[in-house]
């Protein structure tokens, strides 16, 4: 199994943690534009990094993350640089809440928008989207315009099973990524973690224990990949326990 990284925040210190990797991996690395995430790419030199996927992020007043509620101009740049280009579609909804309103008039152009650009993509898509909680449904999701079915789309389902946030249990972890790999004929990547604090602000560390659990549940559900929020919390601890599920 392949254990990937996140990292939101590539400053030298973060991208520093690879040293500690004796894994091959891929990492997703957030940029505001593609010059930018090739500039940090060409810092990256550590061979244990098999591939470098850029993962585009709007500024705060154009939604942050990648949405139907994100601001027009700002969804037509980003589809226009990654045209042919490997990407992590990050689809949630805008940090600032107002924008949920402003752009409402733009909503279905955008939706329509985003689902003709993902269906012609050319490269690999990875769709890393929310986890239904709180009484969301995937229906929910959907009808937002932040689930994507591989099937339809033919785009890796990134699922964020963050048990550090979550409390799941081994039954419910064990069910979803079933339930994932089958609903999108295998191309599911469960995220798991977390192992610093992202955009959010509130996400937890999780335990060694609970991080090898969910490892070894993916390994042995057949998962081909997984993902791991962030490198940037990346301890010899944490290290230890990827290697024995690679």
């Amino acid at each position: 199994m392949l254990i990937s990284f996140f990292e939101e925040y590539p400053t030298k210190e973060n991208l520093a943690k690879i040293s500690l990797v004796s894994i091959p991996t891929k990492l997703y690395i957030a940029a505001e534009s593609l010059d930018a995430f090739y500039k940090i790419k060409d810092r990256i030199k550590s061979k244990k990094v098999k591939e470098v996927i850029y993962w585009p992020l709007l500024k705060k007043e154009e939604g942050c993350w990648l949405s139907p509620f994100a601001e027009r101009k700002a969804l037509k740049r980003i589809m226009q640089e990654t045209r042919n280009v490997p990407l992590l579609w990050d689809a949630e909804l805008p940090k600032r809440r107002l924008l949920l309103l402003k752009n409402l008039i733009f909503f279905h152009k955008n939706k329509r928008m985003i689902k003709d650009f993902l269906s012609s993509h050319e490269k690999d898509v990875y769709c890393a989207e929310y986890f239904p909680e709180k009484g969301i449904s995937y229906w929910l999701l959907k009808a937002l315009g932040l689930e994507f079915s591989a099937k339809e789309y033919g785009n890796y389902e990134v699922k964020m099973l963050y048990s550090s946030m979550h409390g799941f249990s081994e039954e419910f972890m064990r069910k979803e990524i079933e339930k994932g790999i089958e609903d999108s004929g295998g191309k599911f990547i469960p995220a798991f973690g977390t192992l610093a604090v992202g955009a959010r602000g509130d996400e937890k560390k999780i335990s060694l224990d609970i991080l090898e659990r969910d490892l070894g549940i993916a390994k042995e559900a057949g998962v081909k990949e997984a993902i791991i929020f962030r490198l940037g919390g990346l301890t010899k601890e944490y290290a230890k326990v990827l290697k024995k599920y690679s």
